[in-house]
């Protein structure tokens, strides 16, 4: 046995001996920009994905709304801000002219086979979602994140409490910035054992186990650019082979957003990566056809 796989829980040593990668519709798939409409999330069903991206708002009145932006200017022309009209508001915008905006709860029902990963944008939407996912039954069906780690924590915290059940999530900011630290230091503490890396990691976990709710994944982009000052900016790339085999040593998933062109769907495929979350579903379902990766697990 290896140093490397006495380091870890036997359970958690190799879950990339994976199926077939994860395939994310970011906000559905619409070539005419209708993100986050019922046509936008049926077009990626039709094509075959199971898991669909989205965003959750929630009006004055207290309706879960899959919708991305806090104000609505963007997608139906419109000024004001989602938390600030009713539901009985809302449904009259249109989305590109013709789309309705719809509920979580329509979605949920319109598409019972699909899986959502969902972002919690806003804080009305820490408390009204948890009662959706009780209502629909919904909380298998789903993975919970949020770029807060407050609103992450607490939004999985209700469901788990309505429903009995602990739904997937992705690592918020907190989360990723903690083990992004821990892999910047494995390449180096591996030379003297895998054992140091798992260890600081745990030693992450247990001290900000209050604040930061454990996650199964970590959805990232493969490049983060830096603002310096005066004016000037470093990009950093986090997805490497080093980080991969990490998150993989720790039972962590990587899914990488938002990946739109084929032949970086291909690189990052094969460096390793368990998922991409795209805009482009048609695009990534031929790559992965070609790869002979399709469908994807619904699993993940």
């Amino acid at each position: 046995m290896s140093e490397s796989s006495r380091s870890v829980p036997a359970a958690l040593q190799d879950p990339g001996a994976r199926r077939h990668p994860a395939a994310l519709a970011h906000r559905g798939f619409s070539p005419d920009g209708h993100e986050n409409t019922l046509a936008a999330f049926r077009a990626a069903a039709e094509l075959g994905f199971v898991w669909l991206e989205t965003d959750v708002h929630t009006t004055l009145d207290g309706v879960v709304v899959a919708f991305h932006d806090p104000t609505l200017e963007r997608v139906t022309g419109t000024s004001g801000n989602v938390n600030d009209l009713t539901w009985e508001q809302l449904r009259e915008l249109r989305i590109g002219g013709t789309e309705e905006i719809p509920t979580l709860t329509e979605l949920l029902r319109a598409l019972p086979e699909a899986c959502l990963n969902i972002d919690v944008k806003d804080e009305a939407s820490v408390a009204a979602l948890p009662g959706v996912v009780a209502r629909e039954h919904a909380a298998h069906r789903l993975r919970v994140t949020s770029f807060s780690e407050s609103r992450r924590r607490r939004a999985l915290a209700g469901i788990t409490r309505l429903t009995g059940r602990r739904a997937k999530t992705s690592a918020g900011t907190l989360g990723t910035a903690g083990f992004l630290a821990v892999a910047a230091v494995a390449p180096l503490t591996d030379k003297v054992s895998p054992r140091v890396a798992h260890a600081l990691w745990a030693a992450h976990r247990a001290a900000w186990s209050r604040v930061v709710a454990p996650f199964d994944t970590l959805q990232l982009p493969e490049r983060h650019t830096v603002e310096l000052p005066l004016g000037r900016r470093v990009t950093v790339r986090i997805v490497t082979r080093q980080f991969l085999d990490l998150a993989h040593r720790e039972g962590l998933r990587v899914q990488v957003w938002t990946v739109n062109d084929p032949a970086d769907m291909d690189r990052l495929l094969d460096l390793g990566v368990d998922g991409l979350i795209t805009d482009r579903a048609d695009l990534l379902r031929d790559v992965l056809l070609r790869r002979g990766q399709w469908p994807p697990d619904p699993q993940d």
